[in-house]
């Protein structure tokens, strides 16, 4: 997609401000930081135009912050009155071998006071490392949505006085918060799903944000959810927000770390020195609101911290709802989960060994009707596309293998496509993979409460019941 945008004749000059110790550097690749104010060497070669998105024929604008106060002041450039063609796809392209840092100084250099950082308090305080490390002037946003946990407000502060910045704080309105209470609850999202409450308490603060913006940047990256971001480029044209100039594509989003994964983050973060939000060393590794997020278990995917009462495959809460494909949506418009017909997926089936038997549809019902069973059953709902239920393979096959002989049958039956009503709705499932305890006397099944996926974790399950 292409899209007009304003040269500036701002020349930036970078230079080698200190070198990093190398056995730091080594974690996540050898670079060097910027210091553009005290040295004229050129240390990086980078574009020396600086860019604003902006549609043909319209009037140049200028923002100078997003809120009251900005975190830092950029230098003012002399206007050429000469239009350009970006070509964002094009770009991402020529971008995907680049380092987080060479993204992150592109963005800056192209929109200078006009694209801010949004940092969420949780790992992506990276981002702001990276945009220091530039030696550019950057803004930093956070949406506050009044439900944050106590540790993430602490963090807050120490990362505006390790950095020197004022984070710019977006806050929900307060009369649709009142309302959104009065009608449903406090805890309404635990029943009927997150996305009213985050469209209230986050989507509609980020929407007036980013009207004061021509781009922003984002910590997204491509391992972080198994259904919405394993594609996200390293920049984009905005599918959803619009930007200071108004209208679709009107805004840009920057992605510097969507090829990078946790761990060399991590390894980064220490390298740096970070400060980082305590909920990490507590077993958090996706921050977002209090009620909605909790610690992983060694093993678990980092999202599954967040919404775990839903489907595990469409975890977003509307601020990059562009990533959601067709697919995942039903013909509401709403999330479903990335749902598909069965055998449609292209994803081979799971549990694949004689000591698993595969339920039909008429198999699982007739198991359901039975009000004593020769032998008690463990069955585990899935869908062969679910990530989380891929990481489960191996545990739930050593554990058929342990209860072979037993008089405990193990089975799977898949749940999603056409089947996944039924399953909801008769067999208790909120997300894959569910597992289900059919006790020999018993008529209704056991759903196995825990996240802890391990073998001995299923077999006490199992045991418990039954012995």
């Amino acid at each position: 997609m292409a899209f007009a945008v304003i040269s500036s004749s701002a020349v930036h000059s970078s230079s080698l401000s200190h070198s990093l110790d190398q056995s730091k550097a080594a974690n996540f690749g050898a670079f060097q930081p910027l210091d553009r104010l005290h040295s004229p060497t050129t240390a990086v070669n980078f574009s020396r135009r600086s860019w604003s998105v902006k549609p043909l024929n319209a009037e140049p604008k200028r923002n100078d912050s997003i809120v009251s106060a900005a975190t830092t002041a950029s230098a003012p450039a002399d206007v050429i009155e000469k239009v350009e063609v970006e070509d964002y796809e094009k770009l991402a392209k020529e971008l995907e071998n680049a380092s987080p840092l060479e993204i992150m100084d592109k963005a800056l250099e192209k929109f200078g006071n006009d694209i801010a950082i949004a940092f969420s308090g949780a790992e992506d305080v990276a981002l702001i490392e990276y945009a220091r490390l530039t030696g550019r002037p950057f803004r930093v946003f956070s949406l506050d949505t009044g439900r944050l946990n106590p540790e993430t407000y602490r963090f807050f502060d120490e990362v505006e006085k390790h950095y020197g910045i004022r984070i710019e704080y977006m806050f929900p309105d307060a009369a649709e918060v009142q309302d959104l209470v009065r009608q449903k609850g406090l805890f309404s999202f635990y029943e009927d799903g997150h996305q009213k409450c985050c469209g209230v308490r986050k989507v509609r603060p980020l929407r007036r944000v980013l009207k004061g913006l021509r781009a922003w940047i984002t910590g997204q990256r491509k391992d972080q959810s198994p259904g919405t971001r394993s594609e996200i480029p390293l920049v984009q044209v905005d599918p959803v927000f619009e930007g200071l100039d108004g209208g679709i594509g009107s805004l840009v989003k920057w992605n510097p770390v969507a090829n990078a994964d946790g761990n060399s983050i991590w390894n980064f973060l220490r390298a740096m020195n970070v400060p980082v939000n305590s909920l990490h060393a507590k077993g958090y590794i996706s921050i977002g609101c209090e009620p909605c997020t909790r610690a992983v278990l060694p093993g678990q995917h980092e999202r599954e911290g967040r919404w775990w009462w839903e489907d595990a495959k469409a975890k977003e809460c509307g601020l990059h709802k562009g990533n959601i494909k067709e697919e995942n949506v039903n013909g509401s418009g709403s999330v479903n989960g990335g749902i598909q017909p069965n055998g449609s997926t292209g994803h081979a089936d799971l549990f694949n060994t004689n000591s698993v038997v595969k339920l039909s549809r008429r198999g699982i019902e007739n198991l359901l009707k039975l009000e004593k069973r020769n032998e008690a059953w463990v069955v585990v709902l899935y869908a062969p596309w679910c990530r989380f239920c891929q990481a489960m393979e191996d545990s739930y096959v050593e554990l058929s293998e342990k209860l072979a002989g037993s008089g405990v049958k193990v089975a799977k039956f898949r749940a999603d496509g056409d089947d996944k009503a039924f399953a909801q709705q008769e067999l208790q499932l909120g997300s894959f993979p569910t597992l289900l305890l059919f006790p020999k006397h018993s008529p209704r099944p056991i759903k196995y409460p825990s996240e802890k996926r391990d073998v001995d974790s299923l077999l006490a399950f199992v045991n418990a019941l039954l012995l």
